[in-house]
């Protein structure tokens, strides 16, 4: 068994403890009311501001709202970071997030509700086999996902998301370059066939998107024939293929309100019905099969990690001592140069497309 399976194993014990728990725990309206409040008083107080995913529960994302803060995909989290005042950011989503917020504030003290949620794309690329594969395939530029450890950043020469993957990947194509590519498979390969780039692959999925079945997906169309079907590209090949709009979760979501259907089907992360009930509440969205072994599913289109960020953690953010985010120097400083690559190229991308506008 490799390093990268037995610390996949481990961590899913940890998930299933968190989850059993929280199934046994609900909050009642008045705590969860209660929580909220404390939230926000502490919020004011410590000059935080709270950023949040797409994937993480509506009462987190309702709260960040609420508070001034931001809710966004990994790389609208990493600018609001950035750019905002507060002293203190709280990240609720998962550690290679509050790492980003970190290497790109490095000033700021970087919370979060617990440092155990983290992701199986950055478990199944630790940097030591990651470094070796690269020293093997030098003569290409090492593009990673942003869902990677800080340290795995500092090995690349670009660090993407789902949303600038492909205009990163064309981009460095045209200039006729060959692309190491980590660590989600299927993203890389959808990347590869809309691009036509020569790219090497790492060997990684999101547990969440690669249980979406393309036979589940195909029947649930049969029911309901008008629904458009909305497709994150971290899912495998045969589920992209049934497809009418292929993206990352705010390119999702801009479709669900440009779009004139009534009806979505939706392969992602459950999290993202919040927002898209909010921006498209005249409309209905149906979520994705999903199925494990045994006709069961592991993720049920719920990140067990995101699912980690609960209410009563959040409470006890500014009040413990094993949850704030710390990065090494020199490896802070090394990915530095790649997420500042990134964020200056989607800021020259997103000029470029309002100037074609």
């Amino acid at each position: 068994m490799s390093l990268a399976t037995e610390k996949l194993d481990v961590i899913r014990q940890q998930v299933q403890y968190h989850l059993d728990r929280a199934e046994n725990e609900q909050l009642s309206p008045a705590q969860q009311r209660q929580l909220s409040d404390d939230i926000k008083n502490r919020l004011q107080q410590e000059n935080a501001v709270l950023v949040a995913h797409y994937y993480t529960s509506p009462l987190i994302q309702a709260l960040a709202e609420e508070t001034g803060g931001c809710v966004s995909d990994s790389l609208e989290m990493a600018r609001f970071g950035h750019d905002h005042p507060a002293e203190t950011l709280v990240v609720a989503g998962v550690k290679f997030m509050g790492e980003t917020a970190k290497i790109l504030t490095p000033e700021k003290r970087v919370l979060m509700p617990t440092l155990e949620a983290t992701c199986s794309l950055d478990l199944g690329c630790p940097i030591e086999d990651f470094s070796a594969f690269c020293d093997q395939h030098a003569d290409r530029k090492v593009v990673v996902y942003a869902n990677t450890s800080a340290a795995v950043k500092a090995r690349a020469d670009w660090v993407v998301t789902s949303s600038i993957a492909l205009d990163v990947v064309e981009h460095l194509a045209d200039q006729g370059e060959k692309i190491l590519w980590a660590p989600d498979r299927h993203l890389g390969d959808y990347v590869r066939r809309e691009t036509g780039a020569d790219i090497l692959m790492w060997d990684g999925a999101c547990i969440v998107h690669e249980e979406f079945k393309a036979r589940g997906l195909a029947d649930l169309k049969r029911v309901y024939p008008d629904a458009a079907v909305l497709v994150h590209p971290e899912s495998p090949a045969s589920v992209i293929e049934l497809a009418d709009r292929v993206g990352s979760t705010t390119q999702i979501i801009n479709a669900a309100r440009e779009m004139a259907n009534k009806q979505f089907i939706v392969a992602t992360d459950q999290g993202i019905f919040y927002k898209l009930q909010q921006v498209a509440p005249d409309k209905e969205f149906i979520i994705a099969p999903t199925a494990g072994q045994g006709a069961t599913c592991h993720s049920c289109a719920n990140c067990p990690w995101m699912a980690m960020n609960e209410l009563e953690s959040l409470a006890n953010v500014f009040d413990r001592d094993d949850n704030e985010i710390f990065v090494d120097s020199t490896v802070a400083e090394q990915a530095m140069v790649p997420l500042h690559r990134m964020l200056d190229f989607a800021t020259e991308l997103k000029l470029s497309v309002k100037g074609k506008a």
